[in-house]
């Protein structure tokens, strides 16, 4: 099927496509209302009650900081951590950027327990530990500690501070007033989970591709290779793994070169009932990228 003679393919995709970025939109709102009020039940009670503990967890962090101690002591009383975590869920980068990591640790456990995917070593990161390159190996053991202290954390519902992005790093260390420059000395985003992952897909090259397998890679490889292959945020990968979210993840596989097939096959891990729009196999990377970029 020649796609650019029946638009009429194309305009289904965008539609289904603009069916799930109104899904993905319509969270955090639902969060910031949701972590105000005491009605939990209307959304995931793990995912809220993990935002709702990464984000207190980073304002005892800020107090600590802001009292002269180290921030990783999180000594603050809960009547003044609780109104500085109601001003860091007006934060909408944060919150959105929280709700993407308690996703991404929720669904690792999903994995594990329905494909048996490991959330820390994969058969990849083995791999790349045993590789013949020093630096990759390295790199790769770095990569091992950190997503081991992520996995651990989450299920304590803490975000220390080191591992948030360097424009939220900054944002959120201006409410530790003075104790801000004491978390900064020792703030290096490269050696966060996050940075760390993207620095060992970096290195692999174009042996990035092998980490586009989920079962293989693992979920934190995975997310961090398809976003780098296919130029997407990596939250937008992350929660392309979720179910209902099916034609977003298809869309980042083909922007990032996988055959029709290759992303069915993580298509079905993620969500076995799942199936792709009638078309879908004659659409190419070009116009892959240009719907998904178009939802954003």
């Amino acid at each position: 099927m020649d796609l650019a003679a029946d638009p009429a393919v194309e305009a289904i995709l965008a539609d289904a496509l603009a069916r799930e970025s109104r899904a993905l939109g319509a969270v955090v709102p639902v969060l910031r209302h949701l972590l105000a009020s005491e009605a939990n039940g209307l959304v995931s009670d793990a995912i809220l009650a993990r935002v709702r503990g990464m984000i207190g967890d980073l304002a005892a962090q800020l107090l600590a900081a802001a009292d002269g101690h180290d921030p990783a002591t999180r000594l603050a009383p809960s009547e003044t951590r609780d109104p500085l975590a109601e001003r860091l869920i007006a934060n909408e980068a944060l919150l959105t950027h929280c709700h993407a990591l308690a996703a991404e640790s929720l669904l690792a456990e999903r994995l594990q327990q329905r494909h048996a995917i490991d959330p820390v070593l994969s058969p990849l990161l083995q791999e790349l530990i045993a590789a013949e390159d020093p630096a990759i190996a390295s790199l790769a053991m770095g990569t091992l500690a950190a997503q081991s202290r992520f996995v651990q954390g989450a299920r304590r519902m803490e975000l220390p501070l080191g591992e948030l992005p360097a424009e939220l790093f900054h944002d959120v260390i201006a409410h530790a007033g003075a104790g801000g420059a004491q978390a900064q000395a020792g703030y290096d985003e490269a050696a966060s989970r996050i940075g760390l992952l993207a620095r060992l897909v970096a290195a692999m090259r174009r042996g990035a591709l092998a980490a586009l397998a989920l079962d293989h890679a693992g979920l934190a490889l995975f997310a961090t290779a398809l976003a780098a292959v296919a130029r997407q945020p990596r939250a937008q990968a992350v929660l392309a793994c979720h179910e209902g979210q099916g034609l977003r993840l298809a869309l980042m596989l083909r922007a990032a070169g996988q055959s029709l097939p290759a992303a069915e096959r993580q298509l079905t891990l993620i969500d076995p009932t799942a199936h792709l729009p009638r078309g879908f196999a004659d659409l190419d990377e070009a116009r892959a990228s240009a719907l998904l970029g178009q939802s954003l």
